[in-house]
């Protein structure tokens, strides 16, 4: 396969064994311009001011670079409609190609491949099962399942369905739901799975609100007897719960103190997911119903 110098770096071996002549000070020039652009491009998303745009001195005073030179930048930004500029203000500000970038990206991504790696190797680092699931009121539906052939095998099974609020990642995704989703869960009932059961709407709520503090949540046998789960929450690019991932296994092995040490590492993993799918938001921001 032909390797590809770096753009500014030494000049490497050429594919037949000659050495391939460095880039010429106009290529490194121009690989200097277009980071710049993609900066001045970056903090136009970073620092829109509610919307309104950046103006350009902040731009010029921010960025380091004297105003001829970020309007020089700005000139191909305009052109490819990635940035827009007021026409009475002259502030920059997002344009629609952007957006068209956005949709192009969203457009290819599937939560089961962006998890995948993510899961494998959680899996590997746990040595328990790993599952994943998203939302369907007024439960929860197992999309993958990464599991060590050499240990007991979990019940879930890819494609079955099971209740929020008796599962971990249930109640990760409950946790970030808005009100009117939590009610319907406790509207559709709170039956008791096993004796360790949530079956009361106000301890249900109470974990929910311990669960948006820590970042994660903990199914401590309540959905099986004899497993323990602990599930964090995956958000889109518009900010929503829309998934969640979990690690289960026997409660011989998954003691209350192994618990709660994979719990900041379950909620890293579901941190990471949600960083590839767009997201910014951090797990312990409460959905707007519940801000106070």
């Amino acid at each position: 396969m032909t390797e590809k110098a770096p753009d500014d770096g030494p000049a490497t071996e050429a594919p037949t064994g000659r050495r391939a002549a460095p880039a010429a000070p106009g290529d490194r020039n121009q690989s200097s311009s277009l980071r710049r652009a993609l900066a001045v491009l970056g903090h136009v998303r970073d620092h829109a001011n509610g919307g309104r745009g950046v103006p350009l001195g902040q731009l010029a005073e921010e960025l380091g670079l004297n105003k001829s030179t970020v309007l020089r930048l700005t000139g191909p930004l305009l052109d490819e409609h990635l940035l827009d500029r007021d026409r009475e203000t002259g502030w920059f500000r997002l344009g629609h190609g952007a957006l068209r970038l956005g949709q192009a990206y969203l457009s290819t991504l599937d939560l089961r491949s962006v998890a995948a790696e993510h899961l494998r190797r959680l899996q590997r680092e746990a040595g328990e099962t790993v599952h994943l699931t998203v939302w369907e009121s007024p439960g929860i539906v197992y999309v993958d399942k990464v599991e060590d052939e050499t240990n007991v095998r979990m019940a879930s099974r890819v494609g079955s369905r099971a209740p929020a609020y008796c599962t971990a990642t249930g109640k990760a995704m409950l946790a970030w739901l808005p009100d009117t989703e939590v009610d319907a869960v406790v509207e559709a009932g709170l039956r008791p799975v096993t004796a360790w059961t949530i079956s009361d709407a106000e301890r249900l709520r109470a974990d929910l609100a311990r669960i948006r503090t820590r970042g994660y949540s903990i199914d401590d046998r309540e959905n099986e007897p004899e497993v323990r789960c602990v599930a964090a929450p995956i958000f889109d690019h518009t900010g929503e719960v829309t998934a969640a991932l979990s690690v289960s296994g026997l409660i011989s092995r998954m003691t209350a103190a192994r618990v709660r040490n994979l719990g900041p590492v379950v909620s890293q993993v579901g941190l990471r997911i949600s960083r590839e799918l767009g997201s910014d938001r951090q797990p312990t921001e409460a959905p707007p119903e519940r801000k106070r």
